[in-house]
């Protein structure tokens, strides 16, 4: 059975924008909102659940509703929304008049299994932008890399923000978070090799062998990588610089990083 909303107040129309708006409310419901085909079907393909499905009919014919929901793992509640309801709750325009409300998911570096026994891993450390989380999850899932692990995150990783900017990655990539301390110590336990990108005391990553287990570390452009990294790391590399600055973009450079790590391991 298919509900209706045509009206702007609407109580879940309130709730809708709250979750998309407020990081306090995603948390306290356990849930999150996404918007698209292709970022709806990137969930439910990545195991997410969808608790209900919202489209336009006027862009989101229903007959399509069918071939949709036949991925996810219980029956959403689907309700058909007004073009004015889609306008006011959509972020964009080019989202296909679909959204979803979908459960969110325990991150804990305790629940990540790796299922590689020879991973690679990006590590990054405090990344606050949102712009700069979403291609970085995008590059690791254009390498197919083995985990991401975030430390010390500032943002709530099912910003609607990051969803966009990701494309949908945020659920083809396995993610965890945890302080830098702990994934230190998960990394060390698991005898992966640390490469913290860093100006001090470092090689160039042309000289790093990355075929064997490894973690490539990044922090943000303002700061870069805390003390810890540096200390705990088995080598700290860096891109060198040809004109006048010392830095670039943080995903920019994992993405260097990460497709020399690729490159050398026969991808």
């Amino acid at each position: 059975m298919i509900k209706n909303i045509s009206s702007l107040s609407n109580p879940t129309i309130k709730r809708i924008l709250q979750l998309q708006e407020k990081s306090r409310q995603r948390k306290k419901e356990g849930v999150f909102v996404v918007e698209g085909i292709r970022e709806v079907e990137l969930a439910t393909k990545g195991g997410y659940d969808v608790t209900d499905l919202f489209f336009c009919s006027e862009l989101f014919p229903s007959e399509k509703l069918e071939g949709l929901i036949s991925n996810t793992s219980e029956k959403p509640e689907i309700t058909e929304i007004s073009a004015d309801v889609y306008n006011k709750i959509a972020y964009r325009g080019s989202t296909e008049g679909l959204l979803a409300i979908i459960r969110n998911r325990d991150l804990s570096l305790k629940n990540l299994q790796l299922k590689n026994k020879n991973p690679l891993i990006l590590v990054a450390e405090a990344p606050e932008k949102p712009g700069n989380i979403g291609a970085l999850l995008r590059t690791a899932d254009a390498a197919a890399i083995d985990a991401v692990l975030i430390a010390n995150p500032k943002t709530d990783l099912f910003n609607p923000n990051i969803i966009r900017s990701s494309v949908g990655c945020v659920f083809t990539n396995d993610i965890a978070t945890g302080t830098t301390s702990e994934i230190i110590a998960f990394l060390q336990e698991k005898q992966i090799n640390i490469y913290a990108a860093a100006l001090q005391a470092s090689k160039s990553y042309t000289l790093i062998d990355f075929t064997a287990a490894s973690a490539i570390v990044v922090g943000t452009e303002a700061t870069g990588l805390s003390k810890e990294w540096l200390q705990s790391s088995t080598q700290n590399i860096v891109i060198p610089m040809q004109g006048e600055i010392d830095s670039m973009n943080v995903s920019v450079a994992a993405g260097i990083l990460i497709f020399e790590a690729k490159r050398q391991r026969g991808f």
